[in-house]
């Protein structure tokens, strides 16, 4: 009988050490810490979201591009170009996430797109949604 085995982040184990940094930065001090490898995944797949390629200092491949393609005239094409860039962004940088849905959604009258992602991380048992509202 088969079954899988799940791992759990050694850093997950230490419930009192910070692992990442949150966003946004609205802390009462310098910096929101995330304590948790599933509160840092999400933090890091938002920065790598809102990054633009060549907005990255020493790593100007760094970035999802998505404002490019974001306020042009929206139509389904401009939606399936823009779902292609998130799951080959996720894909390269990302390779333990699975993307397990993916919808993008526009409101042309608020010039609003909205991104959401539901993910699961391989081989553990994180799952998340991830929500980006893009406003102009």
């Amino acid at each position: 009988m088969a079954f899988s085995v799940q791992q759990i982040n050694p850093l997950d184990l230490q419930p009192r050490k910070a692992v990442g940094v949150g966003l946004p930065f609205s802390s009462t001090s310098v910096f929101n810490s995330t304590y948790t490898t599933q509160d840092a995944l999400k933090a890091n797949l938002i920065n790598y979201f809102l990054t633009e390629k060549g907005e990255r200092f020493l790593n100007p491949a760094l970035g999802a591009g998505l404002r490019a393609l974001l306020f042009d005239q929206m139509t389904e094409d401009k939606k399936e170009e823009i779902n292609y860039a998130v799951r080959q962004g996720v894909f390269e940088w990302f390779p333990n996430v699975n993307i397990q849905e993916l919808v993008t959604s526009y409101n042309q009258d608020r010039n609003t797109v909205t991104v959401s992602m539901n993910y699961s991380v391989i081989n553990t048992n994180i799952q998340d949604q991830l929500v980006i509202n893009f406003e102009q």
